[in-house]
Parts: structure tokens; sequence; C-alpha cells
């Protein structure tokens, strides 16, 4: 897709500045000595999670509600969200880094539930953000899509990165109920549509 926020009159850059906007706050503290890596790290977790889950509820919302004009938007503008998780969890994955302060204290917990997790969505993350553009999507062709899939389960090592790390189940819940629900008439809606076209 291209021009994904040409219904914004302010136009693209503005609307990564926006994105952006979270991350500016947060830099501002580190650099003031307000803010430590430790206290980062669960806001840029937090936001990853938040963009992520934006960008996947694109696609229900859409067959939920039709072709409205805030559900269009968003289709076009999902990608620009995808892209701020894959930075937030970026920023993440550097906090974390630091506040453990060696390679050694890194392995020494690796192998922990809320850890690995951790891990596995960050690992995926890197090749879903790397072609989030126009030119990864004509150079893969039809592979792009399979590849993007790969998102889910990201979203899932990513809840149960929060619930372990976090030990609270409350925050991540209320943040990936509504994907799973919507997710689950995604699920219904398509299977609705292949019955019909089997039964035609």
């Amino acid at each position: 897709m291209k021009n994904t926020t040409r219904t914004l009159p302010w136009g693209t850059w503005a609307f990564w500045l926006l994105l952006a906007l979270p991350s500016f706050g947060m830099m501002a503290g580190l650099t003031t000595g307000n803010a430590t890596a430790h206290d980062l790290l669960h806001p840029t977790g937090e936001f990853a999670a938040r963009f992520m889950i934006i960008a996947m509820l694109a696609t229900p919302l859409r067959l939920l509600f039709g072709a409205k004009s805030w559900t269009l938007w968003l289709l076009r503008a999902r990608r620009h969200f995808g892209v701020a998780a894959f930075l937030y969890a970026v920023l993440h994955t550097a906090f974390y880094l630091v506040d453990m302060g060696s390679l050694q204290n890194v392995l020494g917990e690796f192998l922990e539930l809320g850890i690995w997790t951790g891990w596995l969505a960050m690992f995926i993350f890197i090749p879903l953000g790397l072609t989030s553009n126009d030119y990864s999507v004509r150079k893969l062709g039809r592979a792009w899509k399979p590849l993007q899939r790969w998102v889910y389960i990201a979203a899932v090592a990513t809840l149960a990165h929060w619930i372990f790390v976090e030990n609270n189940l409350g925050p991540a819940l209320v943040h990936f109920i509504p994907l799973a629900l919507l997710e689950g008439y995604r699920l219904w809606h398509g299977r609705q549509r292949d019955l019909k076209l089997q039964q035609s």
C-alpha cells in the first residue's frame, strides 16, 4: 500500500512524529537523569505491544464494521503502527541490555519463561519490521504475507513475556483480550465465507 497516511491532512512525517512522541519524553527523562534504563523498560515494552495490537486490529475491525472511513484509514496506516511497534521493541531491548549490565547477566536469566518469550518476540519483530515497506512487498511477492503472519506468534510471545515478567495478569489481558476476541471473529468470518463458497 502506498501513501498510507494520505487521509491525514498533516501528512506522513507528522504521523511518524505523533507515533514517536512517547519516546521523546522517555529520552528526555533519561538524558536529564530523571529516569533510568530500568524505569523505561515497562513503558517502551507497553508501547511496542500497543502499537502491535493496533496494527493487528485493522483487518478484523474492517470486517466487523465494514468500509467506514476510520477502518479504511486504519488499514492504510497499519504498517506504520507495525514499524512503530518494532522500533519501541528495539528501545525496550536496548534498555534491558543496559539495565542488565553484562552479557553474563543476560545469559543467566535467558531460559526464564518471561525472558525467552520476550527474545522470541523481538527476533520475530526484526524481519517483520525490516520488510514493512513497499520495496519489500514488491521483492518478496507472495512470500510477504506469510512472513507477516508470524506476528501472531510474536503476539502470543509478547503476552507471555508481559505476564511472567510483571507477574500481573490484569494489564496484559486488558490489552490482549480485545485482540483475541476480534481475531476470533475474523476466523469465524473467514469460515462462514468459505462455507458459503462451498455451497454456491
